[in-house]
């Protein structure tokens, strides 16, 4: 190795270490974010708020000093570089790109939007359980202004305002193209969603609106989080008011679900959500954690992962002839005398509803539509906060078909706006596409999954997203690692034909 190499090896590992050190203080944030979702006093929010807000400060200050710019400089045209793939490639790619964009942004603007942030979720969380949205209204106003002076910061002569803000979760992604493949998808919704209810055989859900167990509802989640292999010697599964996966270190990911006495699923798909949103945590190279090639794609990707194993898994026919028997274990009284069947209809039961994390399948991506289309009217000032929950009462009205009868589920069901996530919303729906893509792949390659699922052999299918999806980091492009992982680029195929075929089992649908 030549003695410029060897200079640009030791500047590139001393690179490394700086985003390795960030990583530290940024987990220790995160961590204390954790805290506060679970179990932190209410007294304690003011000062968490100033807490993270000072590390969030601090990593920014690490992430944009002048000697991080220097040696990016420096290795840009080092030959170990020159494939974007790489692993070396994509770590300088990524974190010089992340580098300007981080340096439009103010140190103290980051400190007030983390400050907000923890604040926001402490007031969002009273406001719901409250059901009074203008005790929430405020600190959103307050985290509008702040999303808005983010997006102007970062925005460049091609996007919007929102599309700085979407960049952050999804890379390059357009509004106009979202909104042009929400549309299609709806249309092929919609018309899905008529035949469903035009069936003469609808599904009767009493038997999973019971009541049931908390502690054992907490068994059965922690039991099929395993099944599907989440390590619970690198993590935990906890409650929360909002499920999350956050991860605090490269073996400690942190899983969280919630619990409802009168409605079964919301445990359980919770609880596979965030446990696939989990497994692609550890399932990411340790060695690379804090950088690139240890990160995940984009939000989309990681949607796609949790959705696949609450949906493309979870709600199999076949993974209830695995689980029923262990389900009626949990729940002798009110499932005792119940069938495969019956739960499998059960759980693909199709009717529009008001809470998102609670919907079927088919209607799920309508509630995404509507998130995406109000938070793009906040942020470019076209809807404002008073005009906002009778705005959201009537799309949902229109598109989904029914009215919240209250803020609590209405505009404060979700989590998102009061943390500054905006721009999120519409990863979800990406995630779905992607999430029926990647199975196909994985049953070509693979074979008969059902027949694995039916055994509880869950590790082919873990072991192959492993592969192709978790152990990649970020050293593709979303579209990139779709293409090369399925051999085509993202479609909405997959996931209409995945819909037909489970709805067409369980409503009995004409071809």
């Amino acid at each position: 190795m030549s003695h410029a190499a060897t200079n640009q090896a030791a500047t590139f590992e001393s690179l490394c270490q700086t985003f390795r050190d960030a990583a530290k203080l940024s987990t220790t944030a995160d961590t204390l974010e954790w805290d506060e979702r679970t179990g932190m006093p209410r007294g304690g929010a003011e000062y968490r708020a100033e807490q993270v807000a000072y590390l969030r400060g601090l990593v920014h200050d690490m992430q944009t000093s002048p000697r991080v710019g220097e040696q990016l400089q420096t290795l840009q045209d080092w030959d170990a570089a020159k494939d974007p793939h790489s692993d070396i490639g994509a770590t300088l790619k990524w974190l010089a790109s992340d580098y300007h964009r981080q340096c439009k942004l103010p140190s103290e603007l980051v400190q007030r939007t983390a400050s907000c942030s923890v604040r926001g979720q402490g007031v969002w969380d009273a406001a719901r359980k409250a059901d009074d949205y203008k005790l929430f209204q405020p600190v959103l106003n307050e985290m509008l202004a702040l999303k808005r002076e983010t997006g102007e910061r970062l925005q460049t002569e091609s996007q919007t305002v929102y599309e700085a803000l979407l960049d952050e979760f999804e890379p390059g992604a357009k509004a106009a193209a979202l909104t042009k493949t929400f549309a299609d998808l709806r249309a092929d919704l919609v018309e899905l969603i008529r035949e469903i209810s035009d069936s003469p055989r609808q599904v009767d859900t009493s038997l999973i609106t019971q009541t049931f167990d908390k502690a054992s509802q907490q068994k059965f989640s922690h039991l099929i989080a395993e099944a599907i292999g989440f390590d619970f010697e690198r993590g935990r599964l906890d409650e929360t008011s909002h499920p999350f996966c956050t991860t605090l270190g490269p073996s400690d990911c942190r899983i969280l679900t919630r619990y409802e006495s009168n409605f079964l699923p919301t445990s359980i798909f919770g609880t596979l959500h965030e446990a696939g949103h989990g497994l692609y945590e550890q399932g990411m190279r340790e060695d690379w954690f804090g950088l690139p090639p240890g990160s995940y794609a984009s939000l989309g990707i990681h949607e796609s992962q949790s959705r696949l194993w609450e949906n493309l898994v979870g709600r199999t026919l076949a993974f209830w002839e695995h689980f029923t028997p262990t389900l009626k274990e949990h729940f002798p009284t009110t499932l005792g005398d119940a069938t495969v069947e019956q739960l499998h209809r059960c759980f693909n039961a199709v009717q529009p509803s008001l809470i998102r994390v609670e919907a079927d399948e088919a209607t799920y991506n309508l509630h995404i539509i509507v998130r995406f289309e109000l938070e793009q009217a906040l942020i470019g000032g076209d809807l404002s906060t008073d005009d906002l929950p009778v705005a959201w009462s009537d799309a949902y009205e229109e598109v989904i078909g029914v009215r919240p009868p209250s803020a609590a589920d209405g505009v404060l069901q979700d989590v998102h706006w009061s943390a500054g996530l905006i721009g999120y919303f519409p990863t979800y729906t990406l995630g779905n596409l992607a999430a029926a893509q990647l199975y196909d792949a994985a049953k070509d390659e693979l074979g008969d999954l059902d027949t694995m699922v039916r055994r509880g052999e869950f590790s082919p299918l873990h072991q192959w997203l492993k592969k192709h999806v978790h152990q990649q980091g970020r050293t593709r492009t979303a579209d990139e690692l779709i293409t090369e992982a399925t051999g085509q680029p993202l479609s909405a195929a997959p996931l209409i034909r995945s819909l037909r075929n489970r709805y067409g089992q369980v409503y009995d649908l004409n071809d």
